[in-house]
């Protein structure tokens, strides 16, 4: 996703979902299909035991919870206009002004697919931003050239250390995506093989140290 079509500044918006919504949309239009049709499976087959009422009441019971949570992930979304971040949730959407960010971390979630993430402070808000996932097998899934290099401007464009550290990372990382260099040589390939290295089950927060020495 390059921009968000429903956003009055949807001309100059990047997204920074790591898997593009319309990659998983059909998926998610099947799973609320199939769950309404255990839904109505399920109302027919109890009121062949129950009266209508209860019958429907189980119905909605069985179905409707994974139809909300497929609505739920379809809307989901995040972009960037500028240097102001952009979340869709469920209900309402929140603004996070990167310059003005209070705390930047590299987060890895180690497991057989890694997960390398930033995760932003800014104020009373956190947020969450997927960068790359990586197989234990050496393959992977990382963020597109123009969301890095949006995320890297607007981190760098405050006067937080570790944000100015962060967005220098993603730099490097962007400019070893554009040649196409190996994962050996991709920061934040560096970064999930560091964390693995230190066989923690839970998430490991990168110190300063371990930032600067990716760049």
């Amino acid at each position: 996703m390059e921009s968000n079509p429903g956003d009055a500044e949807a001309v100059s918006a990047i997204g920074l979902d790591l898997v593009a919504p319309e990659v998983y949309a059909p998926m998610l239009r099947k799973l609320a299909l199939a769950a309404t049709g255990v839904g109505v499976g399920a109302a027919l087959l109890a009121a062949t035991v129950v009266s209508w009422p209860i019958a429907a009441a189980i119905g909605v019971a069985v179905g409707v919870p994974t139809i909300g949570y497929a609505l739920a992930i379809r809307r989901r979304r995040m972009w960037m206009t500028g240097t102001t971040m952009h979340v869709r949730r469920i209900f309402g959407e929140r603004r996070i002004e990167l310059p003005e960010a209070t705390g930047a971390e590299l987060l890895v979630y180690p497991s057989r697919l890694s997960r390398i993430v930033l995760r932003v402070t800014a104020g009373p808000d956190t947020q969450i931003i997927p960068l790359a996932m990586y197989t234990d097998v050496g393959s992977g899934r990382e963020l597109h050239l123009l969301g890095l290099r949006t995320l890297a401007d607007a981190l760098a464009a405050g006067r937080l250390a570790a944000a100015v550290a962060v967005s220098d990372v993603l730099v490097h990382q962007l400019r070893a995506e554009a040649r196409d260099a190996g994962l050996a040589d991709r920061p934040l390939y560096k970064a999930v093989q560091l964390a693995r290295a230190k066989d923690a089950v839970s998430p490991v927060v990168l110190t300063d140290t371990e930032v600067a020495e990716l760049g």
